[in-house]
């Protein structure tokens, strides 16, 4: 099936965005690519806040004129107000281009198409909508947050083949292989924020932290959040006596939503990622907090009362997570399952 031009470089302008992920919150990840005569004649992303958004750092790729009737790509619906870098639809309209073609409408309803109005009053044509699904999964964090005052959630875990996470006295705190530990720290680039339970700390004493080969040294360090109903003696723990002690923090016996909802107003968190054991996952889980889950499946049968996910569980069909764009991948020795809760249909599973 062939792709309209407007396609192929909104898919062009999603690659260019996917190199913001992890690293631009409380902003978005945007791309933006400026076409002319049918050529890509500049890219651009928004690489961090503060930084120019992907319409600007596009535009300072070119010499003055050089924009003058050309065609901009950009992911998400240009800024139309002024923050922290100016807005995007002034710098446009001063550059002269003869279209802005986007994908995803800004989710706060007090910015969205307002950008139409001011650019097709200065005599630039708009397109919209195109590639929106894939436009709005990149900026599906800084949407969660604009919508529903909450960050994103990723829970990741990794469990036995019987579902389990028991391991004997003694033993590491990983049931998973190397590769998949690999893989898990480019998973947590992505987030803002890793999330853990009281109990987690005690048992495990990880670091939390960002290691392995790959990882920009741009990438900020997440924060370490820690939720306990107890109390942690924190001298006997890493997490508050490494380098990034000041990236710790502690909710004691405090509501999850309003946990989530307090990363992301004082913290400007976007994507929390959480690792932590069945209990805590399980309640999460409960109430209807997780949005996307990663789990590794490891060739391990345990057995024992250690399950990766806990719960009241889903004692209905509306209560039951269905996923969506599931991606399955081999890892090492693992098996590595990616998908997104599908919070609109639930259908009966086939018997």
């Amino acid at each position: 099936m062939k792709i309209s031009e407007d396609e192929k470089w909104i898919r062009a302008a999603l690659e260019e965005g996917r190199r913001g992920i992890g690293f631009t919150a409380p902003n978005p990840p945007v791309g933006a690519i400026i076409v002319k005569n049918g050529i890509a004649i500049a890219r651009g992303w928004h690489h961090k806040v503060g930084s120019p958004h992907a319409e600007k750092d596009a535009l300072s790729k070119l010499k003055e004129e050089e924009a003058q009737g050309a065609t901009v790509y950009v992911t998400l619906e240009p800024c139309s107000t002024h923050g922290r870098t100016g807005a995007c639809t002034e710098a446009l309209i001063s550059a002269g281009v003869s279209k802005v073609v986007y994908g995803a409408c800004d989710p706060n309803p007090s910015h969205s198409g307002g950008a139409d109005k001011i650019l097709e009053s200065a005599g630039i044509k708009v397109v919209t909508g195109i590639l929106e699904e894939e436009c709005q999964d990149l900026i599906r964090g800084f949407s969660t947050v604009q919508t529903l005052g909450r960050p994103w959630l990723i829970a990741k875990t990794a469990m036995s083949l019987d579902g389990r996470i028991t391991r004997p006295k003694g033993e590491g705190q990983w049931l998973s292989g190397t590769e998949a530990r690999e893989e898990v720290q480019q998973l947590r680039t992505e987030a803002d924020a890793i999330l853990t339970s009281g109990e987690t700390i005690r048992r495990d004493n990880p670091a939390l932290t960002l290691r392995g080969s790959g990882i920009s040294s741009e990438k900020p360090q997440p924060w370490r959040v820690v939720m306990t109903q107890q109390g942690l003696a924190q001298k006997d723990f890493q997490i508050f006596e490494d380098e990034w002690k000041d990236r710790t923090l502690i909710f004691q016996n405090q509501n999850k939503y309003d946990v989530l909802r307090t990363l992301a107003e004082q913290h400007g968190v976007n994507t929390v990622l959480l690792e932590t054991g069945g209990s805590l996952l399980g309640s999460f889980l409960d109430e209807g907090l997780i949005d996307e889950l990663v789990i590794y499946l490891t060739p391990l049968v345990t057995g024992g009362p250690s399950v990766a996910v806990g719960g009241q569980g889903a004692e209905t069909l509306e209560e039951r997570l269905n996923l969506k764009n599931v991606r399955i991948h081999q890892v090492g020795r693992d098996i590595c399952a990616r998908g997104i809760v599908n919070r609109e249909s639930l259908k009966p599973l086939d018997r």
